[in-house]
């Protein structure tokens, strides 16, 4: 009886854990990045408030070079890079390093440019208006 109370009572964490899991996933407003025929710079302006968070995907190949930069009116708007199908370990993370990343990227797939505001500001429900600066080149080209 007490094993059935345990094995109960770890399914149920589990399914509480997965249905926050689930939900706060859902609260993320996904994007997919695209450029232009023949270009490989984009620009896009948006804004967020409070808890909301933007995932803006872009497709890059192995060895390409990948540079994104964010100028925003908010102090605790940051994005973080996570490589493809990573959900929450970043290996860029904007607030430590001034929202600018430049570098070769070791993986093909779809990274993720994670949008968000810091929970400070997001727990006073601030707004934050920004523009993201993505720029995709090739070893050996200009970027």
């Amino acid at each position: 009886m007490k094993q059935n109370i345990i094995k109960t009572l770890g399914l149920c964490v589990l399914g509480c854990f997965l249905a926050f899991s689930s939900a706060h996933a859902q609260g993320i407003k996904k994007e997919v990045v695209k450029f232009e025929e023949g270009k490989f710079t984009t620009s896009i302006e948006n804004n967020i408030k409070g808890d909301q968070i933007v995932d803006y995907t872009v497709n890059v190949k192995e060895g390409q070079f990948l540079n994104v930069s964010m100028a925003t009116d908010n102090s605790a708007n940051y994005f973080n890079l996570m490589e493809p199908n990573e959900e929450y370990v970043a290996i860029f993370n904007g607030s430590m390093s001034e929202n600018m990343f430049e570098g070769q990227l070791e993986k093909t797939g779809d990274y993720t440019i994670r949008v968000y505001l810091m929970r400070s500001a997001a727990r006073r429900n601030e707004v934050a208006n920004y523009k993201l600066e993505i720029v995709v080149s090739n070893p050996n080209k200009e970027h």
